[in-house]
């Protein structure tokens, strides 16, 4: 009898050994199909890069893939090294003294946009060069504000839910948004680095019924003044060009000639792929015809290449990855890996959607690039190193 009782001692103690190995072993993996559905999308968008770069790169066709493929490899760097660091770490960022030295720093590197660092290129300072590096500082307020967001709200959900704390929150977030646009004169970035906070703060806060009719209106409401003033307006052509895209949106043929060109011929493209496309490499409006047809722009020759079929892969192929943001960011072990999650998530979601709505000419043009696939080195390399934030919180979950 005490040997049986021996030997279901001894079979227990295995058994309680094997569960707590495999789940060592599945904390300390990462989340395949995530990576996946990156890779395959940052390879599809270095293809598209090439097929709608060679034509107007000159000698070079290859200069455009080759930097796009370096920020790759920065990123892929950047998400090895946020990856293996130890969650301990993570949580320090979000220490309330760390938070706000990684708020200051990208302030700071907005502010050296205005210095003889910043590059000016196309009537815009978006970039500082850092030795052999190009730098967007728009691209770190993003990032800082998904941190400081997501440590902030898990550290007071309390507080922020009440009047006082919930606008300190949205101030700390409007100043930022001012500061992007006011400095590097990015109102893509700005509207984005607003959503991410917006949309942080709406998740976190329990008065989500003001939030869900309150935001809405005031935007239907501010978007329809707005839009009533430039149609109104006695001398259109005086408008700022950020007020003449509206126009442009509303009627974009009566500028054919002007502004409105690009969004044309992108709207061309889109209708000319119909179902199944002309083929990769075959497009026709990116020959010079569509300008800066790699950046904001690179939807519209994926449909005309891929036809209908290929944009609805790769917007299934963002669901996935979008899926499974979702699927870390429920299974996360503590508040602040949750909200990480979800500001990567809305930060990505935001600029898919937005990039599209632009392209199909939804929305007035905004310049907002199409996650993973247009080009844009900082872009690319800090989404990069978001995703490893995800990564890195699934790595403490059970997905």
């Amino acid at each position: 009898m005490a040997e049986g009782r021996s030997t279901e001692a001894r079979e227990e103690r295995r058994n309680t050994e094997r569960r707590r190995t495999r789940a060592q072993q599945k904390n300390n993996s990462i989340d395949i199909p995530l990576l996946i559905v990156m890779a395959g999308l940052m390879i599809f968008g270095l293809l598209m890069i090439f097929s709608t770069s060679a034509y107007n790169a000159g000698e070079d066709q290859a200069s455009f893939l080759r930097t796009q493929l370096l920020a790759e490899v920065l990123g892929t760097v950047a998400i090895f090294l946020v990856v293996i660091m130890p969650y301990s770490f993570l949580k320090f960022l979000g220490n309330n003294k760390v938070r706000w030295i990684i708020l200051g720093f990208a302030i700071f590197m907005l502010l050296l946009l205005k210095t003889p660092l910043g590059i000016t290129a196309k009537g815009a300072t978006r970039w500082i060069r850092l030795g052999p590096l190009r730098v967007q500082p728009a691209e770190i307020a993003k990032v800082a504000v998904i941190i400081f967001f997501a440590s902030y709200i898990s550290e007071k959900p309390e507080w922020i839910n009440t009047l006082k704390g919930y606008f300190h929150m949205m101030g700390v977030a409007g100043v930022l948004g001012v500061l992007v646009y006011g400095v590097s004169k990015n109102l893509s970035s700005a509207i984005i680095v607003m959503g991410i906070a917006t949309l942080m703060m709406f998740l976190a806060t329990k008065d989500w019924k003001f939030q869900m009719i309150g935001y809405p209106a005031l935007v239907f409401l501010a978007g329809s003044a707005l839009i009533k003033y430039v149609q109104n307006h006695p001398d259109p052509e005086s408008l700022s060009f950020r007020y003449q895209r509206i126009l442009i949106w509303l009627d974009p043929a009566k500028y054919v000639t002007g502004n409105g060109y690009q969004t044309l011929q992108a709207l061309y493209a889109i209708g000319s792929g119909g179902i199944t496309g002309k083929g990769i490499g075959k497009g026709i409006q990116k020959l010079g015809t569509i300008p800066e047809v790699h950046n904001d722009m690179i939807f519209s020759v994926i449909c005309e290449e891929l036809g209908l079929v290929g944009a609805v892969v790769v917007l299934i192929l963002f669901a996935i990855l979008l899926y499974r943001c979702l699927l870390i960011a429920f299974s996360a072990k503590d508040s602040y890996g949750m909200l990480l999650c979800m500001g990567v998530f809305l930060h990505i979601a935001l600029q898919v959607v937005l990039n599209i709505l632009v392209v199909t000419n939804t929305m007035p043009n905004t310049g907002v690039s199409l996650p993973f696939i247009s080009y844009g080195g900082s872009s690319v390399s800090f989404l990069m190193a978001e995703m490893g934030l995800v990564l890195r919180v699934a790595r403490e979950n059970e997905v």
